[in-house]
């Protein structure tokens, strides 16, 4: 089961155990994150695609630590008027390990209504073919038994 969110201006995708380097949260170390934009769940071959998020759907992680990226330097120059400025930055990211994928309890109530409307539906569709059936044949045989009774009478 893997999911994709929208976090931080970002999409991500991520499973159950997954750790994974957000920008900085505002979440103490050892807290729960829960991130409700889920553009896409995918559980066992089921795909489903959020108009724009998934409704109902979540992901759970906890906050591992915060920290700094890899230094990086910034360099601006100026050709023949000896302008030179140096300058490094590191950007702050927390650090979480994603703990549950969970789609809407009511996602699933509602498949489970609906799987059982349907069958409900295919019921009765199928006891109202086979009451029209057995009305045709009762209909014939009575068309066949007026035609007999017809014939005896006229001999």
């Amino acid at each position: 089961m893997y999911a994709i969110i929208e976090a931080c201006g970002k999409q991500y995708k991520v499973t159950k155990g997954d750790v994974v380097f957000f920008e900085k949260l505002d979440a103490e170390e050892g807290k729960k994150v829960k991130f409700d934009k889920v553009i896409l769940v995918s559980d066992e071959g089921k795909v489903e695609v959020g108009v724009p998020y998934v409704k109902g759907a979540t992901v759970e992680g906890k906050v591992v630590a915060h920290g700094k990226g890899k230094k990086i330097i910034v360099f601006k120059y100026k050709a023949k008027k000896n302008y030179r400025r140096k300058q490094g930055h590191r950007q702050p990211y927390t650090k979480v390990e994603i703990t549950a994928i969970k789609l809407g309890a009511d996602k699933a109530e509602k498949t489970e209504k609906v799987e059982k409307s349907e069958k409900v539906e295919n019921a009765n569709k199928a006891t109202k073919t086979e009451k029209a059936e057995k009305t045709e044949k009762v209909e014939k045989t009575e068309k066949a038994e007026k035609k007999t009774v017809a014939k005896k009478e006229e001999v």
